[in-house]
């Protein structure tokens, strides 16, 4: 088994809890914050409301050498306007926990994530982590926080 990794962001959004919350618990909008070469489609049913516990998402991605790949993720645990977290069901880790923390913050919102991961494969796993998962997905948040800012008013400040 390999070890577990753990990823903590933050990014400070210039727009209420409320407009945080409602952009970030739309998976509609999980398109538009992750780079075009993932190929990153949502599949499962449009959901129109609130997020749930309970709910399920299924993607699409190329995450590596364009090689399509199947994802499904539950959010587990919802506190309205606070967190949620999203648990992958089946995908390309062997443990994928995703925490997505909302805090005022003067007249902006505080928004930490904070993932959980292992890579299945044990002692392999771990190399491919060094190679070059880990790096794959600090170019993801990288990609988001830029993505983010333009989509949500920061413009680059």
């Amino acid at each position: 088994m390999s070890r577990t990794y753990r990823i903590r962001k933050s990014q400070l959004l210039p727009v209420s809890v409320d407009a945080a919350w409602d952009f970030f618990s739309d998976p509609s909008n999980l398109r538009r914050i992750t780079p075009p070469r993932m190929g990153f489609t949502v599949t499962s049913e449009p959901h129109q409301g609130r997020i749930y516990a309970g709910q399920i998402i299924e993607y699409r991605l190329k995450p590596v050498l364009g090689i399509p790949m199947y994802w499904m993720t539950e959010i587990t645990r919802v506190e309205q306007g606070r967190m949620f977290i999203d648990e992958q069901r089946f995908g390309p880790y062997s443990f994928w926990h995703h925490q997505h923390h909302f805090e005022q913050q003067g007249n902006g919102t505080l928004m930490t994530d904070i993932v959980h991961y292992r890579i299945p494969l044990g002692w392999l796993g771990d190399v491919a982590n060094s190679l070059f998962v880990q790096r794959q997905l600090e170019g993801l948040f990288r990609f988001r926080t830029s993505a983010v800012d333009k989509l949500l008013g920061n413009n680059g400040a």
